[in-house]
């Protein structure tokens, strides 16, 4: 049983999701807006939140940055729902932080083997690798970076392949093993999302640390 926490302004949405779901003997929440979400994120700290890209006042994408720029927050897993026109939703939403999306009008049997999907990744990536290369130093399991002794705030994403990356030290990783195991197989991300996650892995542990294997993909340097 997971907790999940629903955030549309469609009631009626809402109600179908929270309906299936705790079929599902899931823990449920649902609020109606961006702001409440922050709110009961607050309390609730859900595994799972199912998060309406098109809200008014506060957008899916502007809530996703939010949480994801708080470490609190990184074992939390954030679905997007978007309607089927929003491609360019889909991609802001995966750039932002998010896990995974799924498109409108939603088919609850299609939800739940995403959520199921997501959970399973969930449960894998709290095995713990802690690396020391030079002054840098990875806590998987902690969501915990130090550089030269001083703590680093990371995103989900950018964590998660940082952390794939000094796994194995000096291994070339492609491209589609990338996508694999940090975005999942049921999701399309272009080779823009990698490279835009790179260069900011770059920018906050130094250039040196990550090479890039043209054509190929990306390595770890010790």
């Amino acid at each position: 049983m997971a907790s999940i926490l629903i955030v549309d302004d469609d009631e009626d949405i809402r109600e179908i999701l929270k309906y299936n779901l705790e079929k599902e003997n899931h823990f449920v929440r649902t609020v109606a807006n961006g702001g409440d979400c922050l709110l009961e994120v607050k309390k609730l700290k859900p595994d799972l939140i199912l998060l309406d890209v098109m809200m008014p006042e506060m957008d899916g994408i502007e809530v996703c940055e939010i949480l994801n720029s708080s470490q609190e927050n990184n074992d939390i897993l954030i679905c997007f729902l978007t309607a089927r026109s929003e491609d360019y939703s889909q991609i802001a939403g995966l750039e932002s932080g998010g896990d995974d999306y799924v498109t409108k009008p939603i088919k609850p049997k299609i939800l739940i083997s995403r959520i199921n999907a997501l959970l399973r990744r969930k449960e894998l990536i709290k095995v713990n690798i802690e690396t020391q290369s030079a002054s840098l130093i990875i806590n998987r399991e902690k969501y915990l970076v130090e550089k030269d002794g001083k703590e680093i705030q990371f995103p989900k994403k950018e964590f998660e392949l940082l952390a794939l990356l000094v796994s194995k030290p000096n291994f070339v990783f492609k491209r589609e093993l990338i996508l694999e195991k940090v975005w999942g197989t049921e999701i399309v991300v272009g080779d823009r999302t990698i490279d835009v996650h790179i260069r900011k892995l770059r920018e906050k542990i130094g250039d040196h640390h990550i090479t890039t294997v043209k054509g190929v993909g990306y390595k770890f340097n010790v």
